[in-house]
């Protein structure tokens, strides 16, 4: 498998692969366990953390995805709010380094678009992941990481992909051990990520992994929250995804 293929594997996972699944708990509905070719699989299971319902991920020099297919896709987005809670950083991991490319924590949006705007370089690596897969990637990609350095508010440009992008919400050593809780704007976040409108929601996934450092990481998610906007521009009616 040529490593310029994985981010886009990564993305076509996040559209909608089928893939085994646990026997997850009521409020867990639709999120599903995604493994990615060649790569030794993340732990993911359900469990309680400083008395919180939340997901627990076990890296141990390995990457996997846990996802949720919006069906039907969210053709307007608004605010987003997730939490988690990490133990420790990879000390040598960066989600700029394509030889680093590592996260104790990510939140991840695919999103769906005109693919036929595209370069004709994106488009042949698309139809190339497709025959691989038997599913499209995703038009976009916005990631939400803790990365061991960079500042909070840095936007990376995936360097295989640029349909996959990532703004660092956590940075460095002084949140760990504690929830974190973030609110953000995902229209907002997108536009700056991107330069251009988001298209409509499919899915949403969380993600630790280390197979890039050949390390461990273990990390503790709570809910995922999308907040539509209304039409009448009042208050969002706000329709909470279950707990990854």
């Amino acid at each position: 498998m040529k490593p310029a293929l994985l981010p886009l594997l990564a993305a076509v996972l996040l559209a909608g692969c089928a893939a085994t699944t646990t026997a997850p708990p009521p409020a867990a509905e639709g999120w599903q366990p995604l493994h990615l070719p060649g790569k030794a699989a993340t732990r993911y299971s359900w469990t309680e953390k400083d008395g919180r319902p939340a997901l627990e991920a076990s890296s141990e020099r390995s990457a996997s995805i846990w996802r949720k297919r919006l069906e039907p896709a969210q053709e307007r987005v608004g605010e987003v709010r997730f939490s988690w809670w990490a133990q420790g950083l990879i000390t040598d991991a960066s989600v700029a380094d394509v030889d680093r490319e590592d996260a104790v924590a990510r939140v991840i949006f695919g999103f769906g678009g005109d693919v036929d705007k595209l370069p004709l370089r994106t488009r042949m690596k698309f139809e190339l992941a497709q025959a691989l897969t038997g599913e499209a990637p995703p038009y976009a990609t916005l990631m939400y990481v803790w990365d061991s350095k960079l500042p909070v508010g840095t936007v990376v440009v995936n360097p295989r992909s640029d349909r996959i992008r990532k703004i660092v919400v956590d940075s460095g050593p002084a949140q760990l051990r504690r929830w974190r809780e973030h609110r953000r704007d995902l229209a907002a976040d997108f536009r700056l990520a991107f330069g251009e409108e988001p298209g409509p929601l499919t899915s949403m996934a969380v993600m630790t992994d280390s197979d890039n450092s050949r390390a461990s990481a273990r990390t503790w998610y709570g809910a995922v929250e999308l907040a539509e906007p209304t039409l009448s521009g009042g208050e969002a009616a706000r329709a909470k995804a279950p707990a990854p």
